[in-house]
């Protein structure tokens, strides 16, 4: 079966979705998960305080955040072809500019650059792609990609250890920086290939057509992009935080990091019964649901005395959250506006949200100690989480109902 002009034969969409399935992995293993593996090493050897390390790793998040936005744009335009390659072709400098750094100011701007390639080749222009490639059936697809590439952090953190172990940070790097580009650069560049489609009208045709600026200066798009934001900042600083606060509930370092591993398995959990939720409630009603689970957990976490056995239960339940959660943004646009303008939309959409992201483990860190301890910032981050659930409300435009 050959691919028609604007679109993708059965196998082509299980090419894209493979593809993607793969770079995802590739990308956030070597741009984000290598980090947090390498940066005590990266501290020793350079004598620069781990604090800044971490700043200069959240500057470049910050930039990802912001260059999301022309990114949208240009998905839109030309597809993710061009843009996914381009950003894996950036990756390669700013990874070798981060291993060969012998100063402070080289280093943040290799992070810099990094932050460009982060928002080329990480989750949004891959949602970009399978949202409109995918088309009905894009929850299946995202859903899929988003349980393998999940498995970024159990692949490349063991990994990125051992590496480290034999020949330090510097090298590890540049090991890590070859599987990025003989891995993504081919991947992106021939297996995206294919006619971009127009987006389908038909599909919430009331607003398919309707300028992309009126659309996100709306209240209802105000309404979500805050909401999102919160909700993120709540479910990363949650898992920051999470092994500190189980550790002053009194459970062990070792029982504290199984109870953050079963978090991932509700994550899992979580993503595999998206597909159901999204057929058994309204775009409002599973929006107001995931969010309002996600404080009511958060609240366990932080009120919970114990026992052991119930606080990871809690955990769990975060982390079921925490992975419907990354499946509610990438549908929340096409959702409730269609496809037509997904990438800009969605790219406004991701840029708070990853400047949550990037902000929560310090901020989280910083409010602990501000507030006398972890349980109380768990209160703190389910009244967030409450308030993002209420602004979900208004987050459905009227003619999308309940």
């Amino acid at each position: 079966m050959t691919e028609q002009p604007g679109t993708l034969s059965r196998a082509g969409l299980r090419r894209v979705l493979a593809v993607l399935c793969v770079t995802e992995i590739v990308s956030w293993g070597v741009l984000y998960y290598a980090f947090p593996v390498l940066a005590p090493g990266i501290a020793a050897d350079t004598g620069w305080s781990i604090g800044t390390i971490t700043a200069a790793f959240s500057l470049g998040l910050v930039v990802a955040a912001v260059g999301g936005i022309p990114v949208g744009r240009w998905l839109d335009r030309f597809g993710p072809q061009v843009v996914m390659t381009t950003g894996s072709v950036v990756a390669v400098p700013a990874v070798l500019g981060i291993a060969t750094a012998r100063s402070l100011p080289w280093y943040f701007a290799a992070w810099v650059l990094a932050g460009v390639a982060q928002a080329a080749v990480l989750y949004q222009p891959a949602f970009a792609a399978l949202t409109r490639w995918w088309g009905p059936r894009r929850v299946a697809a995202l859903t899929a990609l988003t349980l393998l590439a999940g498995l970024a952090s159990t692949i490349f953190a063991p990994l990125t250890a051992a590496l480290f172990e034999r020949w330090g940070w510097r090298a590890t790097y540049l090991a890590l920086v070859v599987v990025l580009a003989v891995v993504t650069i081919p991947a992106h560049l021939f297996g995206l290939r294919g006619r971009w489609p127009e987006p389908d009208r038909s599909e919430h045709a009331e607003h398919g057509g309707h300028d992309p600026g009126a659309v996100a200066r709306s209240r209802p798009f105000v309404l979500l992009v805050v909401a999102i934001a919160l909700g993120t900042f709540a479910a990363f600083a949650v898992v920051v935080n999470q092994v500190p606060l189980l550790i002053e509930r009194g459970m062990s370092t070792t029982a504290a990091a199984w109870a953050l591993g079963l978090g991932g398995l509700g994550q899992v959990l979580g993503r595999l019964g998206y597909g159901r939720l999204t057929a058994h409630t309204s775009v409002r009603g599973r929006g107001v649901l995931i969010l309002a689970v996600t404080a009511g957990a958060t609240a366990l976490l932080g009120l919970l005395p114990g026992p052991a056995v119930l606080l990871v239960a809690a955990a769990m339940l975060t982390g079921a959250a925490r992975g419907v959660f990354t499946l509610l943004q990438a549908t929340a646009v096409s959702d409730r506006w269609g496809a037509a303008h997904y990438g800009r939309l969605n790219g406004i959409l991701a840029a708070p949200a990853m400047m949550a992201t990037a902000l929560a483990p310090w901020a989280g860190a910083v409010l602990a100690g501000l507030l006398g301890g972890y349980p109380p910032l768990f209160v703190v981050l389910a009244v967030l989480a409450a308030l993002a659930a209420v602004l979900a409300l208004g987050s459905v435009p009227r003619h999308r109902g309940s």
